[in-house]
């Protein structure tokens, strides 16, 4: 039975002196612009994205901002309600904000939306499990959580309540404005729910880097 994954609790100065520094930034650049390519696959298939992107590209149907641009604004959004969290950014935090949405407008440039159902549904199938890999790389350098993580973590430790209710009530919240605004939501929107927890603990257990906290 494989062991479930515990993140370490580190402030953010302690993120930076846990060791192998340059392993573990490089490890997180690949992982943010991998996981913002892999949501430009998910875009490009048109079958569904996870709830945050249905809830991006709602709001780009009424603003005139690019994908990548929205995923930006929004983020930043996020880590100002980090505030009154009391949730302190770490390093990954920060590079989250920005490299997610350049990628992902660098994917959407790169990647034309095919015509075929079973080429739609291959950018599909790589664009979350891809994801889910992306999301291990950068989690597993422990440089700190993205900040819409890190809004369902704050209101965890504000309130004593629990993670499955606060990420619930945010992905649902998201997902419906998203989806009034215009957002796409499909097979891939399930089947994202369904699979991206399993695989990111399963990619996890071999991507997290370990840290000298003596």
């Amino acid at each position: 039975m494989t062991a479930a994954y515990v993140p370490p609790s580190l402030g953010s100065v302690e993120q930076v002196r846990a060791g192998r520094l340059p392993r573990r930034i490089t490890q997180l650049v690949v992982g943010l612009v991998l996981y913002g390519f892999t949501m430009a696959l998910m875009v490009r298939s048109g079958l569904g994205l996870d709830p945050w992107d249905v809830f991006h590209q709602g709001i780009t149907e009424h603003v005139p901002l690019t994908f990548g641009q929205v995923v930006i604004a929004v983020g930043a959004v996020v880590l100002l309600l980090w505030i009154p969290l009391r949730q302190v950014p770490g390093l990954g935090t920060v590079l989250n904000v920005v490299i997610i949405g350049l990628a992902a407008d660098a994917g959407l440039a790169l990647v034309d939306r095919p015509d075929e159902l079973w080429l739609r549904t291959l950018l599909l199938l790589a664009g979350v499990f891809g994801n889910g890999l992306a999301g291990a790389l950068y989690i597993g350098a422990h440089l700190g959580p993205g900040p819409r993580d890190g809004l369902w973590l704050g209101l965890v430790r504000r309130t004593g309540r629990s993670v499955r209710l606060w990420r619930t009530t945010i992905e649902m919240t998201v997902l419906v404005v998203g989806f009034v605004l215009g957002g796409t939501v499909g097979v891939g929107t399930v089947l994202y729910a369904l699979t991206i927890g399993p695989t990111v603990q399963f990619f996890l257990l071999s991507t997290q880097v370990q840290l000298d906290l003596g």
